[in-house]
Parts: C-alpha cells; sequence; structure tokens
C-alpha cells in the first residue's frame, strides 16, 4: 500500500513538474510575445498628445506596448537613471546640454546612416552636431518650437499698435501699452525658467552663439561682453506688472489669457495654455527684436523634443520601430497642431493662424538656436537669471555668470 502510495505521488509529482514547466514555458513565449518599450520624455505639456500617439502604436502593434514616463524634472531623473545604468529604451528630450552630454557618453544610437533621418530637415541635424561637436547623429529631431512674443490682437489693435522690428521699436511699444494703464508684459518670475525666453532672443541676437565656443576657450568672458543683454534684461522689468516675483508660469498663462498684459515673453508651448484658459483669445506670436537692425533679429528656433533609442535597450528593433511611427508625417501633423509647435520632418507644416507671423522667419531660414541650450546645466543658470532680476546688480550678476561657467569647466 506504501509502496502503491509512493507511485501514485511520484506520477503526480512528475506531472506537476511537467506542468508546471509547461506553464513557464507558455508563460515566456506571452512575455516573449508582447516587448515592452518604455517611453521617457521631459515635457509635460505634451503628455497628453503622445498619450494618443502611443495608444494608436499600441493598437497596431498588439505585440508591443509602449507606455510612457513624463517624471517632474525629468532631466535629473534621467541622469540619475543613467548612473545607475537603467536608461529608458526611448528617450525624448529637447537639444540641451543635458542630451549633449549624454551623446557624448556614447549611450545613445548612432543614426547617421539610418533611414530614419531620411526626411529630417538638414538644418536641425546640423543643430545636434554643431550642439554635441560629434560626428555621430545620436537624436532625431521631430517637433521644435520658436522663442518669441505671444501678443494679443485685440488690445494692439484697441492702442493702434504694429509689431515691432527693432529694440527701439519694441520699447516704444512697451511704453505706449504702459501709457494706457495697462501691462505691456506680464512676468512670472516666481519660476526661474521663465526668465530663458527673453534671455535666449537677447544673447543669441545681440551677442550670438559663437561667444560659448570663445567662452570654453578663454577668450572672451560675460562680463566683457553681456553688459548689453543684462542692461536689456533688466529694462523689460519696467513694463510688467507689480508682483512679477510672485507669479508663476502657470499664473502667466492664465492672465495673459484673460488679457492681463499686451504681451507675454514666452514660447509657442504656451499657447496651448493660454487657449485652455481663453478659447476665444485671438492671439498671435512675433519674433523678439532684440537688436535695432532688423536683419539681425533671428527668431529663435530649435529642437524641442528629439528621439533617440538607447544603446543598452534589449529591444532596439521595436524602439526604432516605434520612433519610425511617430515620424511618419501624419502622426508629426498631429503632434504639431495639438503642441502648436513646428515639424522637424520635411513637408509637415504648422497651419495654425495664431504662429503665422513666424512663417516668414521659418521659411527664409533666419532662424538661431536657443542659447541656454549651450550653458552647462550644472550652472543652473536661470536661477542666476531669477536672482539678477531681484536685485538689479549687472556688475555682481555678470561676475556670477563667469563664476559659475568657471566652476563647472573645471569639474569636467
Amino acid at each position: 500500500m506504501k509502496k502503491g502510495f509512493k507511485l501514485i505521488m511520484a506520477g503526480l509529482l512528475a506531472t506537476s513538474l511537467l506542468s508546471a514547466c509547461g506553464n513557464n514555458k507558455a508563460s515566456e513565449g506571452a512575455a516573449a510575445g508582447t516587448v515592452k518599450i518604455e517611453f521617457f520624455q521631459n515635457k509635460s505639456e505634451a503628455k497628453a498628445s503622445f498619450d494618443k500617439l502611443i495608444a494608436k502604436f499600441n493598437e497596431a502593434n498588439p505585440n508591443i506596448k509602449v507606455s510612457q514616463v513624463n517624471p517632474p524634472d525629468a532631466e535629473t531623473v534621467l541622469k540619475t537613471r543613467v548612473a545607475k545604468k537603467d536608461i529608458p529604451d526611448v528617450v525624448g528630450l529637447g537639444a540641451t546640454d543635458t542630451f549633449s552630454t549624454l551623446a557624448k557618453s556614447g549611450l545613445f544610437e548612432d543614426f547617421s546612416q539610418d533611414p530614419l533621418i531620411a526626411n529630417i530637415q538638414p538644418a536641425y541635424l546640423d543643430m545636434l552636431k554643431r550642439m554635441t561637436g560629434l560626428t555621430e547623429i545620436n537624436g532625431i529631431p521631430f517637433s521644435t518650437n520658436a522663442n518669441g512674443v505671444i501678443y494679443n490682437k485685440a488690445i494692439f489693435k484697441e492702442l493702434n499698435l504694429t509689431i515691432p522690428k527693432t529694440w527701439d521699436e519694441f520699447i516704444a511699444v512697451a511704453q505706449k501699452v504702459k501709457d494706457s494703464g495697462k501691462n505691456a508684459f506680464y512676468l512670472t518670475l516666481k519660476d526661474a525658467w521663465t526668465t530663458l525666453p527673453a534671455f535666449n532672443a537677447l544673447e543669441s541676437n545681440v551677442v550670438g552663439l559663437d561667444f560659448f565656443k570663445e567662452r570654453a576657450q578663454g577668450t572672451v568672458t560675460f562680463k566683457d561682453t553681456y553688459r548689453e543683454v543684462a542692461e536689456k534684461q533688466l529694462k523689460l522689468l519696467d513694463y510688467a506688472q507689480k508682483d512679477m516675483y510672485g507669479k508663476g508660469y502657470n499664473d502667466g498663462n492664465t492672465a495673459f489669457a484673460k488679457g492681463e498684459s499686451a504681451m507675454y515673453l514666452q514660447g509657442v508651448w504656451a499657447i496651448p495654455e493660454i487657449q485652455k484658459a481663453n478659447p476665444d483669445i485671438d492671439l498671435g506670436v512675433f519674433p523678439f527684436p532684440g537688436t535695432n537692425d532688423p536683419a539681425k533679429n533671428k527668431l529663435v528656433s530649435g529642437v524641442d523634443t528629439l528621439l533617440t533609442v538607447a544603446k543598452s535597450s534589449k529591444h532596439k528593433e521595436e524602439a526604432k520601430k516605434f520612433v519610425d511611427f511617430l515620424l511618419q508625417p501624419d502622426n508629426v501633423k498631429q503632434y504639431i497642431s495639438e503642441q502648436k509647435s513646428f515639424s522637424a520632418v520635411t513637408g509637415v507644416t504648422q497651419d495654425d493662424a495664431s504662429v503665422a507671423d513666424l512663417k516668414e522667419s521659418l521659411e527664409s531660414g533666419n532662424l538661431v538656436d536657443f542659447a541656454d541650450h549651450y550653458i552647462p546645466a550644472a550652472m543652473k543658470v536661470e536661477t542666476i537669471f531669477q536672482d539678477f532680476m531681484q536685485k538689479k546688480d549687472i556688475n555682481a550678476y555678470l561676475t556670477k555668470l563667469d563664476t559659475e561657467w568657471d566652476k563647472v569647466a573645471n569639474r569636467k
């Protein structure tokens, strides 16, 4: 009886082990049948737009599941993950110093010979090469944006104002608005990063991007070169609302939407948020005229989101398939229409009336990249700008820029 029982138990155990083995294989097969891809991107305002595209991709590709990760302070989170060797499969990032640093570290795929870049506007590919200093192309420009002056057309019409082409005209327009009892600008200095749009236009047009290469070589300094930029940064404060230091980006979007200022020194990325607060607002955007030479006043435009794939990804084929999907003209069009941005893919145009005033600059190529993209992220330059706006000490400000630049350079 005991022997029979042992035989029965042995049989049951063998069956159980075979069954478990089979289940494990089935489980592994199911896992292998659905490849999970992590898409990490840094734009909070674009999360909903990417969610729609991801849902569309997942439906068309049942064997691939893309999930989006969009944390606050995304660049810092990404650098932390890189340090832990936990790099997302697909990364969406601005063409910033963070991207440049990571690209130089050899973390991303080289797309130089990849068919994925065949329809990308060469000017934006060149921007990436210039920024990284590499011959490789480690990211694919997806969307671009513009940094300018958003204006309320109704207020301009009411005060009989025309779009300024020079700095003096710009300040004259601001003065007319102020004389009417309205705010010319709505500044949101509680959020340090909102100091960047005005700086980008002033630096890129007054000084020029070659400054950063020369500064790295030690042939120029901020103190000797940036005084005009600093003076103009301060001049803007004369035409803003009184509580500019207590208001942040979201406050500014809502306030401008309600007509609390004639102009708003922001990028086109703010337009969807403004229109949410007031769908009926009639607004436009013009290039920030940083100098008194109209020919020098280029539109600040650069790669807002590039797409890249981690070399360490275990699913490169599927990751690239997702990138290829995003780069398809109809998907790019959907994204830029929702985000009021522009396409890095040739043949895909932004037709929204709110950005029509930028069309001439974009079509003529009268463009310049974002200056802050060339400044080491470790400098936290936006907080230096914010502090300067409060203390208004130009000499201390320029000295601080030189000191912080050298600190970062010495750590490399």
